[in-house]
């Protein structure tokens, strides 16, 4: 062996200790996360740290759960190569396409219930004409951006831009308000929810039938994360 090679072994405390480190990595930095989350939403939602915080994770928990709510049926005739036109028809195996349209409940119900309290208690304590004036302006604004950035995929999906839109509301709901603060923030969590689900999910649902999928989500794996972060960033200029 060359002398300029060294090698170095590792004992059964060190292998041990170092399982340890990943285990609380792998533990410790999501509870960070989620509690970092949770005391930002305790300024915007008005919930104590710890409901913030279970309500977060039911929204994480809640992103796996699609509800169906209709289907849609298209016939595509795909001619086989080497084949006559005529050896082919929309009956035979692969000629009906199915796509079922579902809502997402961690991703569409439980945001747009949030963003209903949230605009429903902020009006209480400011001017509701104005406030809902400056969510509809935000939404709209949300909106037109997420349908842009959207990309509708075959054999893919729908799939949202992870920060445009979240950032896109921020931005709104501190030109709109003046600053920061829980109007600032309640605009950002309104137009962002609201207008990612209506820019990038439902604005594309009349294209669904093209893309040769079994399921699109609305709220769901292609624009949850989007929505998600929407969330936290009206979060965090609220507090």
């Amino acid at each position: 062996m060359p002398n300029d090679i060294r090698v170095y072994s590792a004992g059964p405390l060190t292998i041990l200790a170092l399982i340890v480190i990943i285990g609380l990595l792998v533990i410790v930095v999501p509870l960070l996360f989620l509690g970092f989350v949770g005391k930002a939403f305790t300024s915007l939602v008005g919930l104590s740290w710890l409901t913030a915080t279970a309500l977060v994770i039911l929204i994480l928990l809640c992103s796996l759960v699609n509800i169906p709510v209709w289907k849609i049926r298209r016939e595509t005739i795909r001619m086989p190569h080497n084949e006559t036109p005529d050896a082919f028809t929309p009956n035979e195996e692969g000629g009906l396409w199915e796509t079922t349209i579902a809502v997402n409940l961690g991703g569409a119900i439980i945001p747009l219930a949030m963003a209903c309290y949230l605009l429903y208690r902020a009006s209480a304590v400011m001017s509701g004409n104005t406030l809902y004036f400056q969510v509809l302006a935000a939404t709209l604004i949300v909106a037109a951006m997420a349908y842009v950035t959207t990309r509708a995929m075959v054999g893919v999906g729908i799939r949202a831009p992870l920060f445009v839109p979240g950032l896109t509301a921020l931005l709104c709901g501190i030109l709109l308000s003046g600053g920061f603060g829980l109007s600032a923030g309640v605009i950002a969590f309104v137009s962002g929810t609201l207008g990612t689900l209506l820019g990038a999910d439902i604005a594309h649902l009349p294209h669904v039938g093209d893309l040769e999928v079994p399921q699109v989500s609305i709220g769901g794996a292609g624009t949850f994360g989007a929505i998600f972060i929407g969330c936290i960033l009206s979060a965090l200029i609220a507090s």
